[in-house]
């Protein structure tokens, strides 16, 4: 007898994860959405997944992003621990206050345009290289090494010194899956240990060298009307930098690619009106989240949808659902690069919104935009690899091949 919607909704475990869920998740977010919307897990957290419910508590201050309760049972005493308990994204006023302070200056409409010109010759740079060898990676050649290089810009990290950036953003971020077995632990730990120890010499170098002073190591050491952070602070924000631009908008990339792999007629609506590009960025973080889960914890009784919970209750907030919902999205499993409005939640809400989103954006776009125009023949090659994550979703590796006629002379000319 086959268990029915409702039952199949009622056992949903988020810490007993099968592979199907991993590699497609949108049936299982339908199921919650429409029969256990507001579903308490076995280990009585909380796993929202309607748009109205997501939004509402990413503006409601009952809910707390310090996870200090949470990580200290899931790290125990540990450099993960101290790690994503000091950066931005999982605490509360006044630290996340003052760091996003000192580090909004790096993220303005003016120091964004000044990274525009580099990002696009970083891009071009790549494009002739995928050009040249006919048959590449997505991922590897072209949507990883990008934010990995901005990213090293904004942290004054000299060239030489980027190789290992992504393995530990990679192993840090692994640890925030919902059941990390001990190895992804062991080298969350690991990663954590060594980038911290990089990032103190860097620091050390860098004393007295007035250089560099507009990227974000510099703001943050410098700090702002006085105030100062923590040189353990700082350097975990620094950290939390690099994990924060680098997979979500490695995900972007490959993500919005993927779907227009999917989605031929999609590729050439934008090919014919290369003027959707803003809005197609918009789609594609909407349709495919790079980070489909959020979590906050209940400061005090507080209702959900209806259901009352006590305070100290852990609640996942479930991106990837919500910018599927029915409710505010006209035929939600469908990719539509003109889609207007679409208030979508990829960057999350409330005084928790992404700082850096705009940047992701621009990378998105850059990227994206050149690669489309610059292959008239783009096509993959080959079985891709997801990245087996819940909370990040994007590829480990996506072969693709492009035809011999990419040459610059296009790109050149359309800017």
């Amino acid at each position: 007898m086959h268990a029915s919607d409702a039952q199949r909704a009622r056992a949903f475990d988020l810490a007993r994860l099968d592979p199907a869920f991993l590699d497609d998740p949108y049936p299982t977010y339908h199921l919650l959405r429409n029969h256990d919307p507001v579903h308490v897990c076995p280990d009585g957290s909380v796993f929202v997944t309607r748009y109205r419910d997501v939004d509402a508590i990413y503006r409601d201050r009952r809910f707390s992003s310090d996870k200090k309760d949470e990580f200290g049972a899931k790290f125990g005493d540990s450099p993960l621990f101290r790690h994503h308990t000091t950066s931005l994204v999982f605490n509360d006023a006044p630290l996340h206050t003052r760091v996003r302070r000192l580090m909004m200056p790096a993220f303005t409409p003016r120091a964004l345009r000044a990274l525009e010109a580099p990002l696009a010759a970083l891009v071009d740079r790549l494009l002739d290289r995928i050009a040249a060898m006919g048959r590449f990676d997505l991922i590897a050649d072209f949507a990883a090494a990008i934010p990995v290089q901005v990213i090293g810009d904004l942290l004054g990290v000299p060239d030489g010194e980027r190789g290992p950036l992504r393995d530990w953003s990679l192993a840090i971020l692994g640890a925030l899956e919902p059941a990390p077995g001990e190895d992804v632990l062991r080298r969350g730990n690991d990663a954590v240990r060594d980038f911290s120890r990089y990032l103190e010499g860097l620091i050390a170098r860098r004393d007295g060298d007035a250089a560099g002073n507009n990227d974000v190591l510099a703001l943050l050491r410098a700090g702002r009307d006085g105030e100062r952070l923590d040189p353990d602070v700082l350097v975990q924000n620094c950290i939390f930098l690099l994990n924060a631009g680098h997979e979500t908008t490695t995900n972007l990339i490959g993500n919005g690619v993927a779907a227009l792999m999917q989605h031929p007629d999609q590729l050439d609506r934008l090919r014919r009106c290369p003027e959707l590009i803003d809005s197609a960025i918009e789609e594609f973080l909407r349709f495919e989240s790079s980070n489909q889960l959020g979590n906050r914890r209940t400061l005090e009784a507080v209702e959900i949808g209806g259901a009352g919970f006590p305070a100290g209750t852990l609640v996942t907030l479930c991106i990837g659902a919500a910018n599927r919902d029915p409710e505010v999205f006209a035929d939600p499993d469908r990719l539509d690069i003109a889609r207007r409005p679409n208030p979508h939640l990829a960057f999350g809400g409330g005084i928790h919104t992404c700082a850096g989103m705009s940047l992701a954006r621009m990378e998105g776009r850059v990227a994206i935009e050149r690669l489309v125009r610059r292959f008239a023949e783009l096509e993959p090659d080959g079985e891709f690899r997801r990245g087996g994550r819940a909370r990040f979703r994007g590829f480990l590796a996506y072969p693709m091949r492009v035809g011999r006629d990419g040459s610059r002379t296009g790109a050149r000319s359309r800017g």
